[in-house]
């Protein structure tokens, strides 16, 4: 696998407006796409007004539709047509809500000049990362090789596939070292034409190294000392002011914290717990969370927090609501618990489709500027609100009049502000005079007329289409957040997306999931992502619901896995399955960036599988996934957590606990709402109703772990090993203290 400076590239991702001192034009306001009737009118090329992007269903495709660019999605028409016409390929790659993506298709996609030679000399296409992350990571590997990883990424290649030559933003004209579109292309075209053989022999020669790191190095079994490794690891890029794990740009996460809630949950680490807790509450009070509207914005470009990349991603409101009700129950923080529900009062309010899937992400730009919608002056807070709120406001929030946000372009202050905490309560309230639950409802309400006042403000683009990995992961948030929270409405939306998600995001014939859906038509073939990460929401939501349907869901999404995407040989899974799409490499991956990797959900996913089922196979394929990446495991543990998430549950002890019994009897319901409370990340529950229900023969086991005297019983294991069965929910904690030799 190609790791080489993959953890600065995967952060650095697109360059924001913010802080770069860059001249550019901000890109338009997009004028809106035809009806479907009428897009279905146009010819194939999509006429003169648009070209192919505009029959697609990605936003981020058809945001490029009517560029003077003779655009063609990832197809085998394009490479038949740059073999025939003897071209080179021109391979961009983004997604709807990065920035300089929208920058640089403003500054040279849209320019006339520039398309000319794009269309002269190349055969272009446009790929969507979020729907095609098998080519995204593949064509990474050479931009890294290149020493330019990000988005947008543009990359050369003959029509074989095989790049020559990898980037990222490149304007219309070079300036600031930073080479121009108008340079560029001519140079490349003549470079095809009178030095193609030394180009080819280059490109080949980097294929073959690509190739090489992605060979196989299996080693020996990781210890338990491979937590303490990624716990040193963690400690040591700690920013022990204001938190998090770099300085700037600066990344959320989660799967950071939640590996050190782990470590702290088992051997007692303060400092584990207190770099949480630092982390999640300066990012609580910056400006990278949305204080009127809710919800985290992508990464913060400064070391405190303070100016985020403004778009908001659904994973990330995922990921970060797991990680605060993580917290939460460790800490027993009410203000970790109100962060959840605020996250989750985003999404459903804002990125929830009627048919209850989850959408993808909101832009950054409104009205053709990053972060418009977000920002605050005090001229108009000052107009929409009555002058002792607005102090209070104004005061709370840190506004200023002359703004405290560096505008990109100018590089100088605008009026506008990025609303952050810097006060305690107690330091609020003592300065406007008032108890801090007096304070705290007034912000409240201000917030409220707030929210309603930019309600009415150009809205940021909302990338509709629902993607099954990101899907997945909303329903394990909600999930687990509602089941640990007693919050059923939690509960019910996930289970809501679960089922739209099992309906409209696989094949009903084969079982096989799909990668996305919008408009209401699903398509793409499943990646290793879209199986791993839906497989996790289906066992969040059978722990919540004890559902027997999610855990066969779940069952199914793991088996599908094993079967298409499993290596044989070597161990680990693939990103794409064995009957897709041939890549000019085909790559596994177990780095756990700002997303966790499919090979480290899976694992997780493995183990706990095999203690909910008690099926063999699944122990044995988690501990061949940990050889598979072992080595590289070691060599940058910090880099890995949420694999370790997953090492952390498999080395154990787990606890296995079945509560035999009439699912209605509120014993029943005492027992299982006790396994709800507290933090037990090594512990699984099945709940057996009388008879021979579902769950016998998804867990065997259960079979004989019948309700003793008629009444609700508990049955405690560690790894397998069970005590007596117990009555009653005191009896049922002091066996889970127990330690069973």
């Amino acid at each position: 696998m190609f790791r080489k400076n993959r953890i600065l590239v995967l952060l650095l991702l697109s360059l924001p407006l913010q802080g770069q001192d860059v001249d550019h034009e901000e890109p338009k306001v997009r004028q809106p796409l035809p009806s479907a009737r009428e897009i279905g009118e146009l010819p194939r090329d999509g006429g003169e007004e648009f070209n192919r992007l505009v029959f697609e269903a990605s936003p981020y495709l058809r945001q490029h539709a009517r560029n003077p660019v003779d655009w063609y999605p990832w197809c085998d028409e394009a490479f038949d047509l740059a073999l025939k016409l003897d071209k080179p390929i021109f391979l961009s790659i983004g997604y709807s809500t990065c920035h300089w993506c929208h920058v640089m298709e403003h500054e040279s996609f849209e320019d006339e000049d520039v398309a000319a030679l794009m269309n002269e000399h190349f055969v272009c296409i446009k790929v969507d990362r979020e729907e095609r992350p098998d080519v995204d990571h593949v064509y990474m590997s050479f931009a890294q090789a290149f020493g330019r990883g990000g988005w947008p990424m543009t990359v050369l290649m003959a029509p074989d596939q095989k790049p020559f030559h990898a980037g990222t933003y490149y304007p219309k004209t070079g300036r600031g070292g930073r080479p121009g579109m108008m340079e560029m292309l001519p140079q490349v075209a003549k470079q095809w034409e009178d030095d193609r053989a030394n180009l080819l022999t280059q490109s080949n020669r980097l294929v073959e190294w690509v190739k090489s790191q992605n060979k196989p190095s299996t080693g020996r079994a990781l210890g338990k000392g491979i937590l303490d490794m990624a716990q040193k690891g963690l400690m040591s890029g700690f920013d022990p002011r204001m938190g998090g794990f770099s300085q700037a740009p600066k990344f959320p996460v989660p799967h950071n914290l939640r590996l050190l809630l782990r470590e702290h949950a088992a051997n007692g680490t303060a400092q584990s717990l207190q770099m949480v807790e630092l982390t999640l509450d300066q990012m609580r009070k910056g400006g990278i969370w949305d204080h009127v509207g809710f919800g985290f914005h992508r990464y913060s470009t400064d070391a405190k927090w303070l100016v985020p990349h403004f778009e908001k991603m659904l994973y990330d409101q995922a990921l970060l609501a797991m990680a605060y009700t993580e917290a939460w129950q460790v800490t027993g923080k009410a203000e970790y618990a109100e962060t959840v529900e605020q996250i989750f009062t985003y999404v459903l309010r804002d990125m929830t489709a009627h048919a209850g899937g989850f959408y993808s992400a909101e832009d950054a730009d409104s009205e053709g500027e990053e972060g418009l919608f977000y920002f605050w002056t005090e001229k108009e807070l000052r107009s929409l609100l009555a002058e002792e709120d607005a102090d209070l406001f104004i005061d709370t929030y840190n506004v200023r009049r002359r703004g405290n946000f560096r505008d990109g372009a100018s590089g100088g202050k605008s009026a506008n502000n990025i609303l952050h905490l810097n006060s305690t309560l107690a330091e609020i309230a003592a300065r406007h005079g008032a108890e801090g639950p007096v304070i705290l409802a007034r912000l409240e309400r201000i917030r409220e007329k707030l929210f309603a006042a930019r309600e009415k403000r150009i809205h940021p683009l909302k990338d509709d289409k629902i993607l099954t990995d990101w899907n997945g992961l909303m329903i394990a948030a909600l999930a687990q957040a509602g089941r640990a929270m007693d919050r059923p409405d939690w509960v019910q939306a996930a289970d809501r997306a679960a089922e739209y998600a099992w309906n409209a995001l696989r094949d009903p014939k084969t079982g096989r999931l799909y990668k996305r859906s919008r408009g209401g038509k699903a398509g793409l073939q499943g990646m290793l992502e879209d199986y791993a990460f839906m497989a996790w929401g289906m066992i969040e939501l059978h722990q919540a619901t004890q559902d027997p349907r999610r855990l066969a869901a779940a069952e199914q999404l793991c088996n599908t896995a094993i079967k298409y995407f499993w290596d044989k040989d070597h161990g680990g899974f693939f990103l794409y399955p064995s009957d897709g799409e041939e890549l000019i490499v085909r790559a596994k991956e177990v780095y756990d960036g700002a997303l966790p990797s499919g090979n480290s959900v899976m694992l997780w996913n493995l183990a706990r599988m095999g203690r909910l089922t008690g099926r063999v196979s699944y122990e044995e394929h988690a501990e061949r996934a940990m050889r598979a990446f072992s080595n590289e495991i070691r060599g940058n543990a910090r880099a890995h957590t949420q694999f370790l998430v997953g090492v952390d549950f498999f080395q154990g002890p787990t606890y296995e606990v079945v509560i035999s019994g009439d699912p209605m009897d509120p014993e029943t319901k005492a027992m299982l709402k006790a396994l709800s409370t507290g933090f037990r990340p090594r512990l699984v529950v099945l709940q057996r109703p009388p008879g021979e229900p579902a769950i016998v023969r998804l867990s065997p086991f259960t079979l004989g772990q019948v309700a003793v005297g008629g009444k609700p019983t508990a049955y405690v294991c560690q790894d397998f090993a069970c005590l007596a069965p117990v009555h009653g929910v005191q009896a049922l904690l002091m066996a889970l203290a127990a330690k069973i030799e």
